[in-house]
């Protein structure tokens, strides 16, 4: 109750210093229109905006360490936090400064209008693909190697509990955790990738067929698309992996391509519904009409006239469907239906890791064990929204 009244009375105090600062520039600046067509709801977001960089410039310096040595885990997060957000702006203005000085005459003309927002999705895209693709060469040890020692703490001081052959520690069964978090990326992210390229293949091709031909086979997959997208996608997809974990038996390789297949069907329905609505504009163009009197038969119009126009909206479609998949596939791994064992797994790991968050107010790098796998599903889903609400942004035709 005491939080909330401070927090009351912060925002009461920001709101009167919101009304002197404009009652002052209206004062100081003889009344010009920048002061005096200003908002009160504008003049509130000034002052609390420089109040709460004030307090984070107030509490980045706070001690990490309390009178009797303890860590404070409040402190050394929030600092990891502003100096992972403070690099990561710098990277990708240098990313897009390089983009904009190597490169072609489209890619540099690409960098010129993109945002910064959108050189950091790219930025992390890039290194998340590159670490999936050689995580073999990067990770030092292999996915599924068992070493001795087991719960071994992050740091690799063997002095408190680590270990200097393991930097980021092992878990209970004495895996390295720097290794599985590397090939998780692989594991994770390519698997998330394939599914959505095979649900935008189904959903996509069944979507434009409906809207060329129309008639009795755009009722019958429409209505099944309804009846598919009644049902919650995630509770769908875990009833379906229940009975699929019974028919993969001890395969456990079988029961991620049955994964695969689950969500990718679950999921090519939204992309179905996109591309009908899509085609369904696209087809009773003029030049759709000029196509069919030339004879062109079908391929050549959803293949030659249809995807082209509908490829903007899709692209988009692409990004928002993939971080979907992304977050499904770790959701059913953390419930354990998901990628299975031996393989490293993102979702996997933040539930196996979770009881370290226990040791926050003794080593805080040990309680960041699950955040690490949580915050890299994190990061990544946010860097495609950053490309995917640019890409929109470009396609709509709208200017900066």
């Amino acid at each position: 109750m005491t939080t909330l009244l401070y927090l009351a009375a912060a925002l009461v105090a920001c709101f009167l210093l919101g009304w002197v600062m404009r009652f002052a520039g209206q004062s100081l600046t003889g009344n010009k229109p920048f002061f005096r067509d200003m908002p009160m709801a504008v003049a509130f977001g000034y002052v609390l905006g420089a109040a709460v960089l004030l307090f984070t410039l107030w509490y980045y310096f706070q001690p990490t360490v309390d009178e009797n040595g303890v860590p404070v885990a409040g402190v050394m997060f929030f600092r990891w936090a502003v100096q992972f957000f403070v690099i990561s702006a710098l990277a990708a203005w240098l990313f897009r400064l390089l983009g904009r000085s190597v490169g072609t005459d489209g890619s540099r003309k690409l960098f010129r209008s993109m945002p910064l927002t959108a050189s950091f999705g790219i930025l992390i895209i890039l290194i998340y693909a590159f670490v999936a693709i050689f995580a073999g060469a990067i990770a030092p040890y292999g996915q599924a190697e068992v070493f001795q020692q087991v719960n071994a703490l992050p740091g690799g001081d063997a002095a408190t509990g680590g270990n200097p052959d393991h930097l980021l520690g092992t878990d209970q069964i004495g895996r390295d955790l720097l290794s599985r978090l590397i090939y998780g990326a692989q594991n994770t992210v390519g698997i998330a990738f394939a599914t959505t390229l095979i649900a935008f293949l189904l959903g996509g091709s069944l979507g434009f067929l409906a809207a060329t031909l129309q008639g009795w086979l755009d009722q019958v997959l429409s209505r099944g698309v309804d009846v598919l997208m009644a049902i919650p996608s995630l509770i769908f997809a875990l009833l379906l992996m229940t009975i699929a974990s019974a028919w993969a038996g001890s395969e456990k390789w079988l029961l991620t391509v049955y994964m695969v297949l689950i969500i990718a069907l679950i999921d090519s329905t939204r992309v179905y519904r996109l591309a009908r609505a899509v085609g369904l504009n696209i087809v009773v163009m003029d030049y759709i009409e000029a196509a069919k009197l030339r004879g062109e038969g079908l391929p050549y119009l959803i293949f030659k006239e249809i995807l082209p126009n509908a490829y903007a909206p899709l692209l988009a479609e692409f990004g928002l469907r993939f971080c979907f998949v992304f977050l499904t596939i770790a959701s059913l791994s953390f419930l354990g239906v998901g990628i299975q064992p031996p393989l490293a797994d993102w979702g996997t790991m933040v539930r196996d890791l979770a009881q370290f968050i226990n040791f926050a107010a003794f080593s805080p790098l040990t309680a960041a064990l699950p955040l690490l796998a949580a915050g890299a599903i994190a990061l990544l889903t946010v860097a495609v929204n950053f490309v995917v609400d640019w890409m929109l942004h470009k396609s709509s035709g709208l200017k900066e």
